[in-house]
């Protein structure tokens, strides 16, 4: 755990609290990891997107303070609703760019989050369909799909966040890839 943990954990419990002064205080430890988070989803993007780190972190954090009525439960919360928070908001903007540019193409991004994997380009809409159909089976898996894909999370890190065992997080992540890339090959959401 990085060693501003417990002060961002603390921060957090403030914000929810509603103490607004926390947020300043948040944006200097948090930033990095929000950057890590960005640069790992715009890595598996298109080479020209037009959202760039900087303009996605900033939306995210926005978004997230500024939402009411979350729980922070701490630091790996934050982190696993960011990215939550940056899968939709590339979604939209894959959505909003297919809508005036039909035929144009969709984006792409690697499944893989091991290096030694060789990358597989996936239809980002087809893959936030596909995950709404997962959802519908197991949230769970979604949730750890979120973690471990969308937030670059290891499995550790995953456990964490969801509390569930690591022999958990393993096992849902390689049926949730499964499941997903039978739904992503057949075009159906439906399970294998």
């Amino acid at each position: 755990m990085p060693p501003d943990s417990s002060r961002t954990t603390q921060l957090l419990l403030q914000l929810t609290a509603g103490d607004q002064r926390a947020a300043a205080e948040l944006v200097p430890l948090v930033y990095d990891e929000l950057r890590a988070l960005a640069a790992n989803y715009l890595r598996r993007e298109r080479p020209d997107h037009t959202l760039q780190p900087t303009a996605l972190i900033n939306e995210v954090y926005l978004r997230l303070i500024h939402a009411g009525g979350v729980d922070w439960k701490g630091r790996a919360h934050f982190l696993a609703v960011a990215a939550r928070a940056m899968r939709r908001i590339l979604v939209n903007h894959a959505a909003a760019r297919n809508a005036e540019k039909r035929g144009g193409g969709a984006p792409t991004l690697s499944m893989s989050v091991e290096p030694a994997e060789p990358p597989r380009s996936l239809d980002l809409l087809a893959l936030d369909e596909a995950l709404q159909g997962l959802a519908k089976l197991d949230p769970r898996k979604v949730d750890v799909v979120e973690c471990r894909f969308f937030g670059g999370m290891s499995v550790e890190e995953t456990s964490h966040v969801l509390n569930v065992s690591v022999s958990t997080v393993e096992a849902d992540w390689r049926l949730a890839r499964a499941w997903l890339s039978n739904a992503l090959a057949t075009g159906s959401d439906s399970p294998p």
